[in-house]
C-alpha cells in the first residue's frame, strides 16, 4: 500500500490528528538535533568537564509483572458462597435493622452498602422458602498458610450458609468446602480455612508502610468470575479514610483495575509480597473507575493473628468516650488548650465515667505519652487489653488533672448501640432564632422516647437554609444540651445564650444527634458566628 493509501485509511479511522501530533514532535526533536550539531566549539577552548551520558540497559518491566503473576497466582483463590435471604418482600421501614439494605436481596447494608456489595453479588438463584431466596455471591481470597488458611473480606462470606473455594490449579468443577475461623466487622476482614490433605501454596505478606505513592502494584482476583485475572497500576495514595466512623480502617488507594469479584484478593508489590487486601472501589457504575482501596497488610496481620487465636475474634480496648473525628479549632478554643482530644460523649457506666471523666474534658496524655489527635488516642487504647489500667491526663476548665482508668472491651461496651427516631409533637412551632434554628423544650414523653433525662435539652424543630445552624450541621430532631459549656434546658436558656453571642465568636453546641440514644452519645457542632 502506498503512503497516500495509508494516509487515507488513517483519516477514515480518525487517527490523523494523533499521528500529526507525533509527527510534529518528531520534527521538533530532529530540528533540535540538527541545530545542536551545527554549533561548534571555539578554537583553543579547554576540554569540557561534563560527564558523558550513558543509556541504561532496558528494564523488562513486563517480565517482572509476569513473574509475580506466576509466583502469586496459585495462592489466590476464588470464593463462592450461598446464603438464604429471608423476607425479601419486606417493605421499607418494617422491622428493619438500621444497617439493613433497602435495595432488596443483598443481605448487606451499612458497611456493605458503602462497599457497594458489587464485589460479591451475582444475583438471586430462585426461591428458598416463603419470602426468601437463595443468593450466590462471588469473591476472592489469598492463602497465607500452607495448612489452608485464607484471608478475605468479611462481606464476601458474611451470613453465608455454604462457602466453597476454588484454587487455580484445581481441575474444572473441583471446589473445597471452607469454614469461617473468625471475622472482624471493624476492618471488614475474615479468615476462612479449607480442609485439604496436602500443603497449598501460601503468599508472603509484605510491609505496607514501606510502600510509597507511585510504586507499582498488581491486583489479582476473580472479577466477574474471571479466575486468575491480573491488573497493574500504582499506589495512588496512602492513609485514605473512606468510611465514616470506622476507626480502624485506613486504605491504600490504587488505580489497578478492581471490579466485582476482586474483593478479598491481594494487592501485590514488585517483590511479590501481599501489601493489601482489595476491599472497595469508588464508582458511580459499580465497576472500575480508576479508584480502588486496599486494606494495608500491617492491619491485616494484626487482625489475622487475633482471629486465628483461641477466641477467634479481635479484642480492642476502650475508655468509653467519643469525640469529633474532624478537628475543629472552635472546639479547641472553647473547651481545650489547643492540643488533645475533647470529649463529646462519656458513655454512662463506662470506665471513663467511673473514673470521673466528663463531657468537655480534653485528654492530653495516656500514661505520660502526649495525645494530639483522636486517631492516636483510639490506636493507643485499642492496643491495651481489657482489664489493664492506664493513667489519663486531661484538662478541665483550664486545669491539668489525671485519672486512672480500667480498660474495657470495645465490642462489649458498644454492643447495645441502637438508633431511634424522635417523636413529633403538636405544639406550635416557635419563631426562628438568629442562629437560624427553631427549638422547643423536650416534653416528658419525648424525653422518655429519646432515652433522656426529663427537663434537659431542647429539640431542633427547623433549620433555616443557609443559616449558621446549617453551616455547623445542626439538623431537625437534634437535641441541643449545651452551648459553650452552658446548659440549655429550655427555650429561655437557648434565647438567653444566643442573645449574648456576637459576630466572630466561637459557638460550640453539644448535641444528641437525631435518632441516637444515650448509649450512642453526643457530638459537637461548632463554628465561628458570622
Amino acid at each position: 500500500m502506498d503512503s497516500r493509501g495509508i494516509w487515507g485509511r488513517m483519516k477514515a479511522h480518525g487517527w490523523v490528528s494523533t499521528f500529526s501530533i507525533l509527527a510534529t514532535l518528531s520534527v521538533g526533536i530532529l530540528i533540535g538535533t540538527v541545530i545542536s550539531y551545527g554549533v561548534k566549539g571555539k578554537e583553543g577552548q579547554k576540554s569540557s568537564d561534563a560527564t558523558p551520558l550513558a543509556v541504561p540497559s532496558p528494564q523488562q518491566l513486563s517480565n517482572a509483572f509476569s513473574q509475580i503473576a506466576k509466583q502469586l497466582g496459585p495462592s489466590v483463590v476464588n470464593i463462592n458462597t450461598e446464603s438464604t435471604i429471608k423476607n425479601v418482600h419486606r417493605r421499607r421501614g418494617q422491622n428493619q435493622n438500621p444497617d439493613d439494605d433497602d435495595s432488596g436481596g443483598g443481605g448487606g447494608g451499612g458497611m456493605d452498602d458503602f462497599f457497594n456489595r458489587f464485589f460479591g453479588g451475582q444475583g438471586g438463584n430462585g426461591p428458598g422458602g416463603d419470602n426468601s431466596i437463595r443468593e450466590r455471591s462471588l469473591g476472592s481470597g489469598v492463602i497465607v498458610d500452607a495448612k489452608g488458611y485464607i484471608v478475605t473480606n468479611r462481606h464476601v462470606v458474611e451470613k453465608a450458609d455454604r462457602i466453597r473455594v476454588r484454587m487455580q490449579d484445581d481441575p474444572p468443577g473441583v471446589q473445597h468446602n471452607a469454614k469461617v475461623i473468625g471475622e472482624d466487622q471493624e476492618t471488614d476482614l475474615a479468615v476462612i480455612k479449607i480442609d485439604i490433605d496436602r500443603p497449598v501454596p501460601a503468599a508472603k505478606l509484605g510491609n505496607s508502610d514501606s510502600m510509597q505513592v507511585g510504586d507499582w502494584v498488581l491486583a489479582i482476583g476473580s472479577p466477574f468470575g474471571q479466575v486468575g485475572t491480573v491488573t497493574a497500576g500504582i499506589v495512588s495514595a496512602k492513609g485514605r479514610d473512606i468510611v465514616p466512623n470506622r476507626q480502624f480502617q485506613t486504605f491504600i488507594q490504587t488505580d489497578a483495575a478492581i471490579n466485582p469479584g476482586n474483593s478479598g484478593g491481594p494487592l501485590v508489590n514488585m517483590s511479590g509480597e501481599v501489601i493489601g487486601i482489595n476491599t472497595a472501589i469508588l464508582s458511580d457504575t459499580n465497576a472500575y473507575a480508576g479508584i480502588g482501596f486496599s486494606l494495608p497488610s500491617d492491619t491485616v496481620v494484626q487482625v489475622y493473628n487475633q482471629l486465628i487465636g483461641p477466641e477467634h475474634r479481635v479484642v480492642r480496648g476502650s475508655l468509653g468516650v467519643m469525640f469529633d473525628k474532624e478537628e475543629n479549632p472552635a472546639i479547641a478554643r472553647v473547651y481545650g488548650t489547643g492540643v488533645g482530644v475533647t470529649l463529646s460523649t462519656v458513655v454512662p457506666g463506662s470506665p471513663a465515667d467511673q473514673a470521673g471523666l466528663k463531657i468537655g474534658d480534653t485528654i492530653t496524655t495516656i500514661d505520660g505519652k502526649k495525645v494530639t489527635k483522636g486517631d492516636e488516642l483510639v490506636a493507643d487504647i485499642a492496643a491495651h487489653k481489657p482489664g489493664s489500667k492506664v493513667t489519663v491526663g486531661f484538662v478541665r476548665n483550664g486545669k491539668q488533672q489525671e485519672a486512672t482508668v480500667t480498660i474495657a472491651d470495645r465490642a462489649k461496651l458498644f454492643a447495645a448501640r441502637l438508633n431511634q427516631d424522635e417523636g413529633n409533637g403538636d405544639e406550635e412551632t416557635p419563631k426562628p432564632s438568629k442562629f437560624g434554628v427553631t427549638v422547643r423544650k423536650l416534653t416528658p414523653e419525648m424525653a422518655d422516647r429519646l432515652d433522656m433525662s426529663a427537663g434537659k435539652g431542647v429539640i431542633v424543630q427547623e433549620v433555616k437554609p443557609g443559616s449558621f445552624a446549617e453551616d455547623v450541621n445542626l439538623g431537625r430532631g437534634d437535641v441541643i444540651l449545651e452551648i459553650n459549656k452552658q446548659p440549655v434546658n429550655s427555650e429561655e436558656d437557648f434565647a438567653r445564650i444566643e442573645s449574648s453571642m456576637k459576630s466572630g465568636q466561637d459557638v460550640v453546641f453539644l448535641v444528641r444527634p437525631r435518632g441516637s440514644t444515650r448509649q450512642d452519645g453526643t457530638i459537637f457542632d461548632a463554628g465561628t458566628l458570622p
